[in-house]
């Protein structure tokens, strides 16, 4: 019988930037030889068109399960990253083929050095959505949205973002403000948008503090939609993106 290689089962404790429950040890164990493979595959150690080794010899490296390793290739294949043909074995497929807005393929390109492109890709898909949600929150917000908004900011300035506790409400602030555009379409990115915030968040301060606080940058959003001002709340959450960008940017070139 296989035994669970004790490197693979804590390596899934931290995914999507905060601890989860699992479901049982199986359930961890796949998830964490997926975790594996996706970092591989996202920093570049596995190339678009490389085939993985064979399932056997796959399993028997990682001292894990056939089982374990094939349910870990489900979950990649579901993402987009590799596909598995019979006899012709596992091949990572093109990068315009990946999820990349999945939140585990965002934890997995920042759990290594994230390529620079990728990272403005990110804030450039986050300059065009969110100046639009913020513009159409200061629209269309209720009171409900409002008092979940100015928790997060209490909960951000309590905690600061050096936390794991202050970057869940960040991502909150952000989540709200997308949940009061009442646009369902926009709401698909929610989980995306919030995995973005957090892991940038994450990336930046990792050799250093921030280098400026940046509350006061989402206090100006919220008074802007409290405010019922579509103009300045997109202009606001537009700067908000900008300065995160020039940080993360920063933290890059160190």
């Amino acid at each position: 019988m296989v035994k669970e290689n004790p490197s693979l089962q804590a390596a899934e404790t931290d995914r999507n930037g905060k601890e989860r429950a699992t479901r049982g040890p199986g359930r961890r164990l796949h998830g964490a030889i997926a975790h594996k493979l996706g970092t591989a595959i996202l920093s570049g150690q596995y190339q678009p068109g490389d085939t993985l080794s064979g399932e056997v010899a796959f399993a028997e490296e990682l001292e894990v399960s056939r089982s374990a390793y094939r349910e870990a290739i489900q979950v990649l294949t579901a993402k987009g990253l590799v596909e598995s043909r019979p006899k012709a074995g596992t091949r990572v497929l093109p990068r315009n083929r990946w999820n990349l807005l999945d939140p585990d393929v965002l934890a997995w390109a920042f759990a290594g050095e994230p390529d620079i492109q990728f990272v403005r890709d990110l804030f450039e898909l986050r300059a065009i959505v969110e100046p639009a949600a913020a513009r159409l929150a200061a629209q269309r917000r209720d009171k409900e949205d409002l008092r979940l908004m100015k928790d997060a900011l209490a909960a951000m300035r309590r905690h600061t973002l050096a936390t794991e506790a202050g970057r869940a409400a960040d991502r909150d602030f952000h989540n709200a403000i997308l949940n009061a555009t009442r646009n369902d379409a926009l709401l698909v990115l929610t989980a995306s948008i919030g995995a973005a915030v957090n892991w940038t968040t994450q990336f930046k301060q990792r050799a250093r503090a921030l280098p400026r606080n940046p509350i006061p940058d989402h206090v100006r959003v919220y008074d802007a939609i409290v405010a019922g001002d579509p103009h300045a709340a997109a202009e606001a959450m537009g700067v908000l993106v900008d300065l995160a960008l020039e940080d993360t940017a920063s933290a890059m070139e160190r």
